[in-house]
């Protein structure tokens, strides 16, 4: 199936976890805050040690091509601000588009987006020991936080969810409107791997919790990172036998089976909205 970013490719940055112990002071670095990336013309960008922010937070990427890259988190809340140089700080939602068209260079500024978003946002949220309460220090470049108090290592989280396009006995395609959605967006069923499942066994709990539906088949497609807060979105394609649905209408307060030609004409008059290119719905959905 084709994908508008490298999802099984191996990492363009290498990560050199032995190297995360180096003097990041010398290394280029991605601009970070809040969520937010420091970008031109739809590009990530690099800035050189000397044109670095002060930093409140460093976190080394990894390598590429005998460069040393980091994550900056700036000292100055707010940095970036009010700049006349082209430079703004922007949020990975308005990057995915960029990301999934630029062929040269939009899979690596995904790469290094996605990464430096999910690392600053994980010690944004965990400044404290999970278990005694003490505050807790970045260590090893910032892959870990380590608590002085009692000594114990805490790493970064990555919540697993499935989301599944399916498609009935006519293949038509179920899309479907979560609550706290805005109007009129609508895509596959998707919800959180729960602990003692399987990412299958979450895709048929979901499905049927959110629609009443039971899945006739189900079939791994891809995944993708998705830091929003800390999520890895795992893509399923799957069938059911039976398309009658009942909605729980508290997640999901509206869905339909759609032909191709119903979808289009949805989506001519506004009255679907669909994920945006560069994320894993939007491709379940064409490849449909």
């Amino acid at each position: 199936m084709p994908v508008p970013w490298m999802l099984f490719e191996p990492l363009i940055v290498d990560r050199a976890a032995q190297r995360r112990d180096l003097d990041m002071s010398l290394a280029d670095a991605v601009v970070v805050r809040d969520g937010t990336v420091l970008c031109a013309d739809g590009r990530v960008v690099e800035l050189p040690p000397e044109a670095r922010p002060e930093a409140a937070l460093t976190i080394y990427l990894g390598s590429d091509a005998g460069r040393d890259l980091v994550a900056v988190v700036p000292a100055d809340d707010a940095y970036g601000i009010g700049r006349d140089d082209g430079l703004q700080m922007l949020g990975l939602r308005d990057l995915l588009y960029a990301f999934a068209e630029r062929g040269d260079h939009g899979p690596r500024d995904r790469e290094l987006g996605f990464t430096a978003v999910a690392i600053s946002t994980w010690h944004a949220n965990h400044p404290r020991c999970s278990v005694c309460g003490a505050a807790t220090v970045p260590a090893r470049g910032g892959w870990t936080r380590n608590c002085e108090a009692d000594g114990r290592e805490h790493y970064p989280r990555t919540d697993p969810a499935v989301i599944v396009a399916i498609t009935d006995p006519a293949d038509r395609l179920l899309i479907a409107h979560a609550s706290y959605w805005s109007p009129r967006r609508y895509s596959h069923l998707a919800g959180y791997v729960e602990p003692g499942e399987s990412l299958e066994q979450a895709a048929r709990r979901e499905v049927g919790e959110e629609a009443g539906l039971t899945l006739a088949s189900l079939e791994y497609v891809a995944s993708q990172p998705w830091p929003f807060p800390a999520s890895l979105m795992v893509g399923f394609t799957a069938t059911v036998d039976d398309p009658e649905f009942t909605l729980d209408q508290d997640e999901i307060t509206d869905a339909r089976w759609v032909t191709r030609d119903e979808l289009d004409g949805l989506v001519a008059k506004d009255e679907v909205q669909l994920p945006p290119v560069g994320t894993i719905a939007r491709s379940l959905l064409e490849d449909w």
